[in-house]
């Protein structure tokens, strides 16, 4: 399939690059590493994003560029869609009738596009992204590097994720030699808060509770509203519940104004959390997941832990 979205993309000059709405590490660090990449090749390129690039990520190169909108407007011959499972996940609208590629790695992911390169063994699209410039003879720069670490990095969780192995490593070996600041990269990423983050987390850790393997808090549209947060904001805060060492499942639950529930789920290996967000429409990674769910919170809690099996203690 790389050969086939190479094809493609030779047979092409302009190109709009997206991926999904909320967008994480991968997502951002994929879609400007991507962007940089088709330039080298001497074609046009623009990073459009439905909720523009969160905070922590401003610092990555041409991060600035990327267009904020809820609509894709140019004379784009092909739409390159990264680690979606459909164009409904952009929220973008404008898509519907383009020429779409689609680049995934979740083992989620389906082939909607009319190219489809899904690698559920690649640890991040950004991997897939790398082979991709080296299949291409683009000479890997530094910013391109920075990008793609980036999203290795946080699509690993700091190299924690069950998947991680020796390939994983030489990857980030060989971004790093090309020019990635390893530390900057992390620095960046996980000591760049806002301060209404931190206000929120401390909301949500008050709320903590543990029910057998499971560990899990929440925040209401009204903690959300006093700290002064937005949704970027809530990136991770599943990751402080999984960090308590007999938990082996988290789940963090954000209450959504119309009164739903956005779920980010998280593992240590035990549990397929995938599968798991997959059962309410969501998806993502064995140890990394998301999905909704309908209020009120004790039934959504009490949806997650049916599927994972643990009684209500």
């Amino acid at each position: 399939m790389l050969s086939q979205v190479l094809s493609q993309i030779e047979q092409r000059d302009r190109f709009v690059l997206t991926s999904h709405a909320r967008p994480d590490g991968d997502a951002v660090g994929s879609s400007l590493g991507f962007s940089q990449i088709l330039r080298s090749m001497g074609k046009q390129a623009e990073v459009v994003l439905r909720d523009g690039v969160p905070r922590i990520y401003h610092s990555l190169p041409y991060a600035d560029k990327v267009v904020k909108a809820e609509r894709v407007n140019g004379n784009y011959q092909a739409a390159i869609i990264l680690e979606c499972d459909s164009i409904q996940r952009t929220r973008l609208q404008g898509l519907e009738d383009r020429f779409l590629i689609n680049i995934d790695h979740h083992a989620s992911a389906r082939p909607f596009a009319h190219v489809n390169w899904i690698d559920p063994k690649a640890v991040a699209t950004a991997e897939m992204i790398y082979r991709l410039a080296r299949e291409a003879g683009v000479q890997i720069s530094a910013e391109i590097a920075t990008c793609l670490y980036t999203a290795v990095l946080t699509d690993t969780g700091s190299f924690m994720f069950a998947g991680t192995n020796e390939h994983t490593f030489e990857l980030a070996r060989e971004l790093v030699l090309a020019g990635a600041d390893p530390a900057r990269c992390a620095r960046n990423i996980y000591f760049g808060h806002s301060t209404a983050k931190m206000r929120l987390l401390g909301a949500a850790l008050s709320k903590l509770q543990r029910e057998g393997p499971l560990g899990w808090i929440s925040v209401s549209q009204e903690q959300m509203e006093r700290c002064q947060a937005r949704e970027e904001d809530c990136e991770g805060l599943v990751n402080y519940a999984l960090s308590i060492h007999d938990v082996e499942v988290a789940a963090f639950f954000r209450e959504l104004p119309d009164g739903r529930f956005r779920v980010s789920l998280r593992s240590k290996g035990g549990y397929d959390v995938a599968a798991i967000a997959q059962r309410f429409g969501g998806g993502g990674h064995r140890c990394a997941s998301g999905c909704s769910l309908d209020g009120p919170l004790s039934a959504a809690a009490a949806a997650i832990r049916t599927e994972l099996g643990i009684e209500n203690c």
